[in-house]
């Protein structure tokens, strides 16, 4: 036999072969949609589709690396964390309008391990200058640590007072860690942490890449570490969607400024911020910090009450997405979310249709330009249905919006890492924060209706309109959508 047909021959066996063992195996191990969607890759293009199914098909983390996310939830005695409870709202003590919540809360430290905590002062932020400056303030004055976990982090003319501030921290004796994503923070790790390092600062990079896994402790090529964390002291707190980095990413998005919001606290809350950092220090070197270190006095005078929900792979359910799908069935005024990435999954959906049918008056605020090509498309062939469902869609054009919020009929609020996407549901280790209260949730809100105040809103007779090639482009998008 030809050597040629031989070829093409192996070729459709094989090709028939995966077909028939990927309709066999992949709808047990996946749910529907995204097993549609890698049963659409592997038919019309067998084995490079099964080769990227088996780089990118599994959302479990390895073995070794789930076994150390347990053992340190063990290991950390929530003793350490009496303050948790200490300020625990009582039922007795909350006004009648936040009674309604405690069902909330109980779901969200089920999902989180982690209670609401009363007694927190908090400042927003929209400014990444500002936020710079106000941490390496923070940091001049830390005695015992440092602790900061991000996603992007980058030595540049505005993020340059935090590095000057760690290395006059190390050389003062103050323990500085910093912990950030290997893909996200690869060009920090191989330029900028080496003198760090030299300066006495622990620099970890999380997640490191290996495609075919050999490493134990890497998962999937795009499973990543999407937190933005930062403690001093266990006393001081930053969290929110700012990235270390100048607000034009490098000119990512021809030089359109992303626009953040990151919550500086003080309060308790700080030392549920501490045990997710501690968490993933721990589960990257084996390191277990004691999160007791260094004498911390909380001045409890904050009235804000929230509570910490981390979420990622190494947990046994899509603990941000449950929240969000909980409070939109709840929802009955008004609901309004800012998020830069909007791939909605089913339950979502259904959640954003419940709100409107039960009255509420919804808002979605995304930028009119995404800065990532096919997530942009594939977002975009939802605008319709999401209209048709009663969902108002704003369109943001001062920058790119990245700040991941919602509110909910004014006195509850989610604010941190995590887009209102598949991937930062299922994929990404995230962390946000739920704020409870009128009084609370008002900065929020204000910062909301900034971002709806710079956007022009989307009309389904102005959308129809948009020409069949680009619908077509965002009909396969919407297609690949479970993959994203």
């Amino acid at each position: 036999m030809d050597l040629s047909l031989l070829i093409i021959l192996i070729h459709d066996i094989s090709s028939v072969v995966i077909r028939l063992a990927s309709v066999a195996l992949i709808p047990g191990w996946h749910k529907p949609s995204v097993a549609m969607a890698w049963l659409l890759v592997i038919f019309f293009w067998p084995i490079p589709g099964l080769i990227l199914y088996l780089v990118f098909g599994s959302f479990k983390l390895p073995r070794q690396r789930a076994e150390r996310h347990e053992k340190v939830l063990e290991s950390l005695d929530r003793s350490c964390c009496a303050a948790w409870e200490a300020e625990r709202p009582q039922e007795k003590d909350l006004p009648d309008d936040l009674l309604h919540l405690l069902r909330f809360a109980s779901l969200a430290e089920k999902l989180g391990d982690m209670p609401p905590t009363r007694g927190n002062a908090v400042e927003i932020l929209d400014s990444t200058p500002e936020m710079a400056k106000l941490m390496a303030s923070d940091i001049d004055a830390a005695r015992n640590h440092v602790n900061l976990l991000y996603y992007i982090f980058s030595r540049d003319e505005v993020t340059e007072p935090v590095f000057e501030a760690l290395e006059r921290a190390a050389a003062r004796g103050v323990s500085c860690r910093i912990l950030v994503d290997y893909l996200g923070s690869r060009s920090f790790l191989r330029k900028d942490a080496p003198a760090l390092i030299e300066a006495g600062i622990k620099v970890v990079g999380a997640l490191p890449l290996s495609i075919f896994r050999r490493n134990p402790l890497s998962a999937r090529f795009d499973l990543r570490n999407h937190r933005k964390i930062a403690v001093v002291d266990g006393r001081l707190g930053y969290m929110g969607s700012h990235n270390m980095i100048e607000p034009s990413y490098g000119g990512k998005a021809r030089g359109l400024l992303w626009k953040d919001l990151t919550m500086r606290v003080e309060g308790p809350e700080v030392l549920q911020l501490q045990r997710v950092f501690m968490e993933d220090w721990y589960v990257e070197t084996l390191e277990l910090l004691d999160e007791r270190a260094g004498d911390i006095h909380f001045s409890y005078t904050g009235e804000h009450i929230l509570q910490t929900v981390p979420s990622g792979p190494s947990y046994r359910t899509e603990n941000y997405q449950r929240l969000v799908v909980t409070a939109l069935h709840s929802a009955y005024r008004e609901v309004i979310i800012t998020t830069p990435y909007l791939i909605p999954d089913e339950s979502l959906i259904e959640g954003l249709e419940v709100a409107a049918l039960n009255g509420a008056s919804i808002k979605l605020v995304i930028p009119r330009r995404s800065d990532q090509f096919f997530v942009g498309k594939a977002a975009r062939a939802y605008y319709d249905f999401l209209m048709a469902k009663g969902v108002r869609i704003f369109l943001y054009d001062d920058g790119v919006i990245h700040a991941k919020t919602m509110s909910v009929d004014g006195d509850l609020c989610f604010f941190g890492s995590s887009n209102f996407d598949i991937r930062s549901f299922a994929l990404n280790f995230e962390i946000n924060c739920v704020i409870y209260g009128k009084r609370s949730v008002a900065g929020v809100i204000a910062e909301q209706r900034k971002f709806l105040d710079a956007s022009e809103e989307l009309f389904m007779e102005e959308w129809e309109k948009r020409p069949f090639l680009l619908k077509a482009v965002e009909g396969v998008a919407k297609l690949m959508s479970p993959l994203l």
